[in-house]
């Protein structure tokens, strides 16, 4: 599936994927972890937040919550109405650089042709001001298939593994990454990744459209 092709299946299946997916659960007590580690009244950009319920509803007001699917914008509008909600793709974020304390991306890479990881990694790194935090899920295995009949739909799932994950998030700019498993949405273990950007990126990996 290609990304148009993906942004229509996600139009298909966010209503029932909202229904669906519990919005407690361990992988949303984790953000509580992060938020203590950001400044008072942060910026937190929610990467793939769909209807909002599980990750955006769990950060502060006025958070930043961007999506490929305008249907699962609409189901956030209705679910948090006091976030700001972006309609963009993940590997090319329309941000300025610095602009984040912190980045979570919850369910949402692996939803990205592998291929295109590392630029997904390095627009999260550009966003995010120096020493700024990112949240994500941690696929562990290598896979690239759609899965017909999820959600009553279909869906394109991608990952490169997770050490060659791990190795990305680095070679991306970021640093002291470390691994957590927790409850998914959907009942199931996963692992998440703390990371934190380094401060001493270059003026070419601020700026980098």
């Amino acid at each position: 599936m290609d990304r148009n092709e993906v942004r229509r299946a996600w139009d298909e299946v966010a209503a029932t994927y909202a229904a669906r997916r519990d919005p407690d659960g361990s992988d949303a007590a984790l953000i509580d972890d992060l938020l203590a580690e950001l400044p008072t009244d942060p910026d937190v950009l929610d990467v793939g937040c769909g209807d909002g319920a599980r990750t955006l509803a769990n950060l502060p007001a006025g958070s930043v919550g961007l999506d490929v699917s305008r249907r699962g914008l609409d189901l956030a509008s209705e679910t948090v109405p006091d976030a700001r909600l972006v309609h963009g793709e993940m590997s090319a974020l329309p941000f300025g650089a610095d602009r984040f304390d912190a980045v979570t991306a919850y369910h949402a890479v692996f939803h990205v042709e592998r291929d295109r990881h590392p630029a997904v990694y390095a627009e999260f790194a550009r966003v995010l001001r120096p020493g700024g935090r990112l949240l994500m899920t941690l696929p562990s295995g290598r896979f690239e298939t759609v899965r017909r009949g999820w959600m009553g739909g279909r869906m394109f799932f991608s990952a490169p593994g997770r050490d060659r994950t791990l190795g990305q998030l680095r070679e991306a700019g970021f640093a002291d990454v470390e691994t957590r498993t927790a409850t998914d949405p959907l009942g199931s273990s996963t692992e998440f990744a703390f990371a934190r950007v380094a401060d001493d990126r270059t003026d070419d990996d601020r700026t980098r459209p």
